[in-house]
């Protein structure tokens, strides 16, 4: 890794973390890709008296991750902590048309793949720290959690949060988690579940159809069962994160043009709003399946397989209630009313680390500078006026008597 000096201002830590590229390794196919970044941002945080701890990430699953980057300022044992987040890997740069790791700064906007999302709430975070450390009003301790894989499986929050929250020896009153949200708390948001429905047939031979069970026609039922009495029939709502939504976004099935196809699967998506849970979501939508197969005699259920659908969980990523987290919402409007900045919160239908940590009893909210719009965009680009506010605003909680 090449040595770079440290930077001057938080404009050219951000230049730094955007000219390393920290593309998620299902896009890039590379192994552990944040981990430069995070090798040169561990040494930024030690050189500025800051401690911390590299958290090896626990995937159920590959590809393997790398680790979580913990960096922490206790001021003394005694006060209650405070922890910050901000993801370290970026979606792909394809179709992009500006230099993606250029960093170039124009028109009072820095440029580049992750400026946005959210290399610039990490940014923010770390140089708040450092100024939190080299200030004298210390009223509570600081923990920053850089971590891995969150625009793909969420994989570093999740192990963080099995393996790691366990046996830091403190356990923080909150948690701000740092997507581009304009400034604006956000302190609910859905959650999302993707799963796999697969259809099991019996081949033939295309000539002899009546021999085989078309797994694409038994999907076809499946389908149309499930859009009439599951989709449309969908209710629970959330006043800030709207409605409960589902869809059917990808279709596979079948080998050959002559072979009746033993197996079919479509790749469902499900948005769950705060104060739904993900447990009765797939076992109704099996059952439905099952029963959408027409008896067609002869024997035809009793000669499919048993059983004829099955599942497979792809993605869990669990909601943000805003139920918990009043006190640290109170915190942020707080320093936001005393910044002159608008105390405004919302709600969002995206998902993010603070549903993890709001699933594992810690109080989270969304929290950062730039526009969700201009994330993951061809021209990505992170309006420099924000992230200084972003950096007051992450200080301002700092440094902010515990209420």
């Amino acid at each position: 890794m090449t040595t770079l000096p440290p930077p001057d201002d938080v404009v050219s830590l951000l230049q730094q973390m955007v000219r390393q590229d920290t593309v998620n390794t299902t896009a890039s196919g590379r192994r552990h890709p944040e981990q430069p970044l995070s090798q040169h941002l561990e040494s930024l945080a030690q050189a500025w008296g800051l401690q911390t701890r590299r958290l090896p990430v626990h995937t159920p699953t590959p590809p393997e991750q790398g680790d979580n980057l913990l960096v922490t300022y206790e001021a003394d044992r005694s006060l209650p902590w405070l922890m910050f987040d901000s993801h370290l890997d970026t979606v792909s740069v394809a179709g992009m048309t500006i230099d993606p790791f250029s960093g170039e700064v124009r028109d009072g906007k820095l440029f580049g793949r992750g400026s946005c999302d959210t290399k610039g709430t990490g940014a923010a975070m770390l140089w708040a720290l450092r100024q939190y450390a080299a200030g004298t009003h210390h009223p509570r301790n600081i923990a920053l959690l850089f971590s891995v894989d969150e625009e793909i499986g969420m994989t570093g929050v999740a192990s963080f949060l099995t393996h790691d929250l366990p046996a830091l020896g403190f356990r923080p009153e909150g948690v701000i988690v740092g997507e581009p949200t304009e400034l604006h708390p956000v302190v609910a948001h859905n959650g999302t579940l993707r799963w796999k429905l697969i259809a099991h047939g019996k081949a033939a031979h295309s000539s002899v159809p009546h021999e085989g069970r078309s797994a694409i026609a038994m999907m076809l039922h499946a389908i149309d069962a499930i859009d009439r009495q599951y989709i449309a029939r969908l209710s629970a709502e959330h006043p800030l994160t709207g409605p409960a939504v589902c869809s059917i976004n990808v279709i596979q099935g079948g080998t050959a043009v002559n072979i009746i196809p033993d197996r079919c699967q479509v790749q469902i998506d499900r948005r769950l709003v705060p104060g739904e849970t993900a447990e009765p979501v797939m076992p109704e939508v099996l059952r439905l399946a099952g029963e959408s197969l027409p008896d067609a005699g002869d024997g035809y259920l009793d000669d499919l397989p048993d059983p004829p659908f099955t599942q497979e969980k792809l993605v869990y990523h669990p909601p943000l209630t805003d139920a918990t987290n009043g006190d640290l919402l109170a915190l942020a409007k707080a320093v936001l009313k005393q910044m002159g900045l608008p105390t405004l919160h919302l709600g969002a239908p995206f998902g993010t680390h603070a549903g993890f940590f709001s699933q594992a009893g810690v109080p989270a909210i969304v929290l950062g500078p730039g526009d969700s719009a201009r994330a993951h965009q061809a021209s990505e680009w992170l309006d420099l006026d924000q992230l200084h506010k972003g950096v007051a605003l992450y200080h301002g909680l700092m440094t902010a008597e515990p209420g």
